[in-house]
C-alpha cells in the first residue's frame, strides 16, 4: 500500500493499481519508481540533477556500494547497457571471490568528438578586410587583422610584437611563439601597408613602450582588447562574431587549399609537431568534397 498526502488532510492509502490510474502511469512504472526510493540519498540526488538516469539507477537497486558505483557510472559516462554488464560482472566475481580490482578500471570513457577549427571563407575574409577605418583606433585594428591573417599569428604573439621585430624593410617579422621559440614569418603587402598606416598614427601617442600595438593610453594592447575590437569590427561588416584564432585557422586552411604544402604551413604557424598542423587537412578534404560535388558530373544529384 502507498500513502498519499492530499493537501493538509490525513494521508490516504492506495494500492499500486489505484496509484497507476491516479497519475496515468503503468503499474510497472510505479513499481520501478518505488524501488528507486530504496537507493541512498546521494544516488537519488544524482537522479534529481539528471546526472543519472532512472535506467542507470535501476541497475543499482540492491547493490551494497551503490553510491560508489553511481559516481563511477557518472564519471565514466557509461551507457545503461555498460552499467548492467559491469554490475553483473561485479556480482559474479563477488560470488566466486574473484574480485581483486574494480571492473570500472577496464572501462574508458567515450572519446569526445574532435572539433574542427572554425574557419572563415575567403569571401568572409574579403568582407572583413574591406573595412574602412575612420580614426586612429580603427587604423590600428585594421593593421592587427591584416597582420594576423597575413602571417597566421596567435593573438598573444600579435600583442607582444615590438617595433624592432621587423626585418629586411618589413618583408619579414620575428615572432616569439609558444615555449619562447622564435620564428621568422613573411608579411604580405596588404599587411605591410596597414602596419605602415598604423605606425604613422602611433607617433601621435605619447609613449615609451616598444610595443607595436598600443591602447589609447600608450600601453601595450591586451589580448582581451583585441578580442573585443575584432568582434566589433566583424559586426560593423555584417559578419557574425569573430574571435582572433579564426584568422589564424583561416590563414592555415586557405594556404593549404592553395599550396598543399603542409610542412611550410607547420613552420609558419610555429607548430612543433606536424600532427598538430594536420587538423587543417580535414578541413581541406571538406573543401575538396564540396568542389567535387559541385563540379563532377557523376556527383550531381
Amino acid at each position: 500500500m502507498i500513502k498519499i498526502l492530499v493537501d493538509d488532510a490525513s494521508p490516504v492509502e492506495y494500492d499500486q493499481d489505484k496509484v497507476s490510474k491516479f497519475i496515468g502511469k503503468s503499474r510497472a512504472y510505479i513499481t520501478n519508481s518505488l524501488r528507486l526510493l530504496s537507493l541512498p540519498e546521494d544516488v537519488l540526488n544524482l537522479i534529481r540533477e539528471t546526472k543519472l538516469t532512472p535506467g542507470h539507477a535501476k541497475v543499482l537497486v540492491g547493490i551494497s556500494n551503490s553510491s560508489h558505483l553511481a559516481r563511477k557510472i557518472v564519471d565514466k559516462r557509461l551507457s545503461v547497457r555498460q552499467a548492467e554488464n559491469l554490475v553483473r560482472l561485479l556480482k559474479s566475481n563477488k560470488k566466486n571471490n574473484l574480485i581483486e580490482s574494480s571492473p570500472f578500471e577496464l572501462v574508458s570513457a567515450p572519446k569526445s568528438p574532435s572539433n574542427l577549427p572554425e574557419v572563415l571563407s575567403p569571401e568572409d575574409v574579403e568582407q572583413l578586410l574591406n573595412f574602412k577605418p575612420s580614426n586612429l583606433i580603427e587604423i590600428r585594428d585594421m593593421a592587427i587583422v591584416e597582420l594576423m591573417y597575413s602571417s597566421g599569428l596567435r593573438v598573444s604573439e600579435t600583442v607582444n610584437i615590438n617595433m624592432g621585430d621587423f626585418e629586411e624593410d618589413m618583408t619579414f617579422l620575428r615572432v616569439l611563439g609558444k615555449g619562447a621559440k622564435t620564428r621568422i614569418v613573411p608579411l604580405g603587402r596588404f599587411a605591410v601597408t596597414a602596419i605602415n598606416n598604423w605606425i604613422i598614427e602611433r607617433e601621435k601617442i605619447l609613449t615609451k613602450s616598444e610595443a607595436l600595438f598600443l591602447n589609447s593610453k600608450g600601453a601595450r594592447l591586451s589580448i582581451r582588447s583585441v578580442q573585443l575590437r575584432l568582434k566589433k569590427m566583424a559586426t560593423k561588416q555584417g559578419l557574425p562574431p569573430i574571435h582572433p584564432h579564426m584568422l589564424r585557422h583561416s590563414f592555415a586552411t586557405h594556404m593549404l587549399e592553395s599550396s598543399g604544402d603542409l610542412r611550410t604551413i607547420q613552420e609558419l604557424l610555429g607548430h612543433s609537431s606536424l600532427s598538430t598542423t594536420q587538423i587543417y587537412t580535414k578541413l581541406d578534404y571538406q573543401h575538396l568534397v564540396k568542389i567535387y560535388d559541385q563540379a563532377h558530373p557523376r556527383a550531381k544529384k
